[in-house]
């Protein structure tokens, strides 16, 4: 009786899970447990490697002609001039190139790699040489000790940590990309040690992972990259000695069957997100480089059409990534550069709505890159990629931009990568780096700010070069679906001075690894955001779901010559007892300085913090109680950052706080929290000031009825920032009824030279002058009277 009970609980809950489905989504998911239950059964000829006679009739004659022998089929498939692989590996110039004194480096790294490899050892996500043992174990997570059971894969809790350890690490190895990396260093030395330890660790995989048995089968994306790879390491050994006869069927017939397990088991319903597109593109890739299988112009077309139909719903039309994570953006990118290269090379077309989406994807990716050629980690990053086609770190995005530099015909984003990239090389071969290479020194985008009002991102920069400043700020919704790849960081922003990173993302960690641990990695608290009484706007439920969302949302964005103004707000905290709302201003004045408002208004007394996270290796010197000087270490020259804490701040205080620069490892940091306890509104206001040589700026707040002043006194420039709270603000000479201006004078005696107004409609009396606007606007003053840039207009108030 206890079974039938237990039998019909586990009925009840899945009928739940499954109300409101649609009839085509019951029958996929039926079809699929259905098929993975005959494999555990073993009744599937999918559960088992096909007989030498069966892997002859997967072969389409047309193709491979008389190649009735595993010889023949060799000889074929060493010989075919078609399909055209990437353009950096058939032909073997790009290894050549990789042999020349520019490339020595790279090279030298290269190297470096595929002898760690070759030893048995793996460099794997932030895990520096991993050992599995020898032979390899290819079930087991070194960093726990734990290692997957040997049954079916549908029957193994991938997601418990407690049974396999961190699936993640197992995984990585298991993508198979240190083949590629043994690869790349067998064609640039010619060195058959490399193609040795690639076929002795593929047949020592072949052997440990049958088909359909183990964790290595348990995931489709997973079963998807290592298929991509396979095919990279094929055409990269496919003129050594160990690429066999018999291996190279044997690798054939794996492909067959891991292409079979991707058209069965699609993510379609499940995670229709990365993994879907990833697995499309792995099916794109087998069905256009494997025309020797009959079922492969079945795949291609498959593809392609979930490749085609996918991009538009997982972009959107700002171009944002939908589950608002930047590395899960650059994911996107990749995969859509893979597809688009190689249907090319082979002649197949591309619609031009592909490409335009794709182009919006990466000009997002553009902005978000700073000028060191990294992104903010925003929401998840797991650490890994693709393909492995040159030794960088995570946040490294200068070889996507090279690429679609080239794919795109855009010369401005090889401006924007600043270099010439090892993978460029491979995909491209020498024309595509040379091209790219010719357009290092090309114009830089024309726009320098800008807002993604779908995704809800604000980019902030002041320039492309290498001493230019930039912030970006989260405003967007948690994410799509479930929000699984999201992290509750409404409102957060990151900031990187002259191209070193200053305020970061603390990034992600693990994912299974310890909930613990996942949880506080997504927590507001540990995002550059404000927390209320300690607690998150978003509420976790697992590691990859909610209890509840906090959704943020833009509410004014203005980009100028002398300000970049955002104000943004969430609902996070309306779920607290006594609930609260916090509203974000950020003021960039353009290449100077950042002011940072955070106004929490609540109906009770609650403490209000708003957290920044420092990058590892900075310096915090404390100048009194509010105030600190942050001196970051960077190629370029050290970083130096002024934060001064003003408004209704209790009290800044310091702590060292983890960051996770890569996933799976975890280092110190400093933090600040700047604190403020009461009820009513409370405005936490934070002024960031990079140093340059000179006196130190001053900043101070002014008497300010009606609202709120703070002034930023340089060397030369006295500016004065008004923040309207009610009715009309007044600071000395100064009125204003618009919610924000900024008077730009030379001193604080000096004429007015610049006034923006920003926000809602108003104007800005002083000094004689009155300053209207309809909305946000910016007067200069120049030679010949003022220059005015938006809904703007000055009066003399004496000829009024």
């Amino acid at each position: 009786m206890a079974t039938i009970r237990s039998w019909l609980t586990a009925l009840r809950r899945r009928a739940v899970k499954l109300r409101g489905r649609t009839l085509a989504e019951l029958r996929e998911r039926a079809g699929q447990a259905l098929s993975a239950a005959l494999e555990a059964l073993g009744l599937s000829a999918l559960a088992r490697e096909p007989s030498d006679a069966t892997f002859r009739k997967l072969l389409d004659p047309a193709v491979v002609g008389r190649a009735g022998t595993r010889a023949a089929l060799h000889e074929h498939f060493v010989a075919r001039g078609r399909p055209a692989f990437f353009a950096g590996v058939r032909d073997g110039t790009s290894a050549a190139l990789l042999r020349s004194d520019p490339w020595r480096d790279a090279l030298e790294a290269l190297r470096g790699a595929a002898d760690l490899v070759r030893a048995g050892r793996f460099d794997l996500l932030g895990h520096p040489g991993l050992d599995f043992g020898s032979p390899i174990d290819w079930h087991l997570d070194p960093t726990t000790g734990r290692r997957a059971p040997d049954r079916h894969w549908s029957r193994i809790p991938y997601l418990d940590a407690a049974s396999i350890g961190d699936h993640k690490v197992i995984w990585e190895l298991n993508r198979h990309q240190h083949l590629v990396v043994l690869g790349r260093a067998y064609q640039a030395t010619g060195d058959e040690r490399y193609a040795t330890a690639f076929a002795e660790q593929l047949t020592s995989w072949m052997e440990a992972n049958p088909p359909k048995r183990g964790v290595n089968w348990a995931s489709s994306l997973e079963v998807a990259f290592r298929a991509i790879s396979w095919l990279w390491a094929l055409e990269l050994f496919r003129r050594s000695p160990a690429l066999t006869p018999a291996l190279l069927e044997r690798m054939l017939t794996l492909l067959y069957l891991h292409g079979r397990h991707l058209e069965r088991y699609l993510s379609t319903y499940f995670s229709p997100n990365t993994h879907l597109t990833g697995e499309a593109l792995g099916l794109f890739y087998l069905g256009t480089l494997l025309p020797e299988l009959r079922r492969s112009a079945r795949w291609r077309a498959r593809g392609w059409a979930i490749l085609e139909r996918e991009l538009p719903r997982q972009v959107h039309e700002d171009g944002v990534y939908f589950e608002q994570a930047s590395y899960y953006h650059r994911y996107t990118v990749d995969f859509y550069l893979h597809a688009v290269i190689l249907a090319r090379r082979n002649g197949l077309p591309v619609p031009p709505a592909m490409l335009d989406r794709l182009e919006l994807a990466v000009d997002h990716l553009a902005d978000l890159t700073r000028v060191d050629g990294t992104i903010p980690m925003i929401g998840d990053d797991d650490g890994g990629r693709l393909v492995a086609l040159e030794e960088r770190m995570p946040a490294d995005v200068r070889a996507a931009l090279g690429v679609a530099s080239v794919v795109l015909e855009r010369p401005d984003l090889s401006r924007v990568a600043g270099r010439v990239t090892q993978e460029v090389l491979w995909l491209l071969g020498p024309d595509g780096a040379g091209r790219v290479g010719a357009a290092l020194t090309a114009a830089p985008p024309t726009h320098a700010s800008r807002l993604y009002p779908v995704g809800g991102y604000a980019v902030m920069r002041d320039g492309w070069d290498s001493g230019s400043h930039h912030a970006v700020i989260d405003a967007g919704p948690l994410g799509a679906m479930h929000g699984g790849h999201a992290h509750s960081d409404a409102l957060s922003f990151e900031l990187a001075v002259a191209g070193c990173p200053v305020v970061v993302d603390p990034g992600t960690f693990t994912y299974t690894g310890s909930p613990t641990e996942r949880d506080r990695f997504r927590h507001s608290a540990m995002h550059n955001t404000v927390s209320i009484d300690g607690q998150t706007a978003s509420v976790p439920a697992g590691p990859f779901a909610w209890a509840s969302r906090a959704d943020a949302r833009v509410e004014h964005w203005w980009t100028g010559q002398l300000v970049d103004s955002f104000l943004g707000s969430h609902d996070g905290f309306q779920r607290l007892p006594e609930p609260a709302t916090h509203r974000r201003r950020v003021l960039f004045v353009r290449s100077a300085y950042w002011v940072i408002v955070d106004t929490v208004e609540t109906r009770g007394v609650h403490e209000a913090a708003a957290h920044l996270h420092l990058t590892p290796g900075a310096t915090v010197a404390a100048v009194g109680d509010l105030e600190a000087r942050i001196t970051v270490p960077c190629a370029g020259g050290d970083a130096t950052v002024v934060l001064r804490a003003l408004g209704n701040v209790d009290g800044l205080l310091w702590s060292d706080e983890w960051v996770s620069p890569v996933y799976g490892v975890r280092t110190l940091a400093p933090a600040a929290r700047l604190v403020s306890r009461g009820a009513g509104r409370r405005d936490l206001v934070t002024v960031l000031i990079p140093l340059t040589a000179g006196p130190s700026p001053v900043v101070r707040e002014l008497p300010c009825s009606g609202g709120r002043a703070v002034v930023v006194d340089r060397p030369g420039v006295y500016d004065v920032i008004v923040l309207r709270e009610r009715g009309t603000a007044q600071v000395g000479a100064i009125q204003i009824d618009a919610d924000v201006a900024v008077v730009r004078r030379g001193s604080a005696a000096g004429p007015i030279e610049a006034v923006a107004l920003l926000g809602s409609a108003g104007r800005l009396e002083a000094d004689g002058l009155s300053f209207e606007a309809g909305g946000s606007a910016e007067m200069h003053r120049t030679a010949s009277g003022w220059s005015v840039i938006g809904d703007g207009h000055i009066v003399e108030r004496s000829r009024q």
